[in-house]
């Protein structure tokens, strides 16, 4: 199974900016976990983590999109961070077959907020750590 990353429909409501993206990963739920809710998973594909206390209303702060609240917590499941200058950022994770999974991502913000082409780079190397090098061998963050 390859992964794959598409973009959902995009949403502005006067300031406040809304945008998806579905992103299908090649393992279980279990093993991406820990690349959208533990501080080294997340500094590994998308911002460098100073500070996440895994846990609802935990202290939350990443460098390039702010600092704030875990909003949202579902052990395996759903991890919320809300920041401020950054906005809201939802990971939900599904199971999808038998050894992969579906991550919905959303991003809500006001004013400026990272691109799509930002978000997509982002989830490309997410996805990179779910390929194989040369020898066959599994990558995982």
């Amino acid at each position: 199974m390859r992964g794959s990353i598409e973009q959902g429909m995009s949403q502005t409501h006067g300031n406040t900016h809304i945008r998806h993206f579905l992103v299908r990963l090649p393992r279980a739920m279990e093993d991406v976990w820990p690349a959208v809710a533990a501080a080294e998973g997340l500094s590994a594909w998308c911002t460098p983590v100073d500070v996440l206390e895994p846990r609802l209303d935990g202290t939350v702060a990443l460098r390039d999109l702010g600092a704030g609240r875990v909003t949202a917590w579902d052990v395996d499941r759903v991890a919320e961070y809300t920041v401020e200058g950054g906005g809201r950022l939802r990971f939900h994770l599904e199971r999808d077959g038998e050894a992969g999974s579906i991550l919905r991502f959303t991003h809500e913000h006001q004013g400026e907020g990272a691109s799509a082409a930002e978000w997509r780079t982002r989830f490309e190397r997410l996805l990179a750590f779910w390929g194989s090098d040369e020898r066959g061998r599994e990558q995982v963050p």
